[in-house]
């Protein structure tokens, strides 16, 4: 005869079993909150500025919301029907090994340095920092050419999104130079 408390863990080791079987759902919250996320942002906008044709400002961010609403839900459907994500087989990957964390963690570092300093520093200077911090995160070493790639890929996209498209991007000290 089973009593309550022998029946607590086999429920427990089930559910876990269930979530475990069935991780991928995680990923169908994240993309269902995101969605969610920029579709309220999207139409919440205020759109006082003026508009040039018949795509206003909330137009791509109320695609980009549905999609990943609909990208959520059909995801979950597969999940519960049984689908599973299959593990790639990369050419020069060994699945076989851990991640490496060290990587992960600097990147993750370097993202949250530039998104901090864009505004005192301006675009350019966060942006240079970004793009030599990323290389060095990723393996290279190139102290004599990394620095001077970064800042002309950072000069290049400010250049582009300021001038060109029109879209401000913080200048920073360098605002009354370019």
């Amino acid at each position: 005869m089973t009593t309550g408390t022998d029946r607590a863990p086999k429920e427990a080791s089930g559910r876990r079993t269930w979530l475990r079987d069935h991780s991928e759902l995680g990923v169908c919250v994240l993309l269902l909150a995101l969605g969610v996320l920029v579709l309220t942002d999207a139409l919440t906008m205020d759109v006082d500025i003026a508009q040039r044709g018949p795509v206003g400002p909330r137009t791509v961010p109320v695609a980009v919301g549905a999609g990943l609403l609909v990208i959520a839900a059909l995801l979950a459907v597969d999940v519960l029907r049984g689908g599973r994500g299959r593990a790639e087989g990369g050419e020069d990957v060994d699945l076989s090994e851990p991640a490496d964390w060290r990587t992960v963690l600097l990147l993750s570092g370097i993202f949250l340095g530039a998104a901090v300093l864009i505004e005192p520093a301006g675009f350019p200077v966060a942006g240079a920092l970004l793009f030599w911090g990323a290389a060095f995160a990723l393996g290279s070493r190139r102290v004599d050419r990394d620095p001077l790639i970064a800042a002309v890929l950072s000069l290049l996209t400010y250049a582009v999104f300021d001038k060109l498209l029109g879209v401000p991007l913080p200048g920073g000290p360098l605002m009354g130079v370019l």
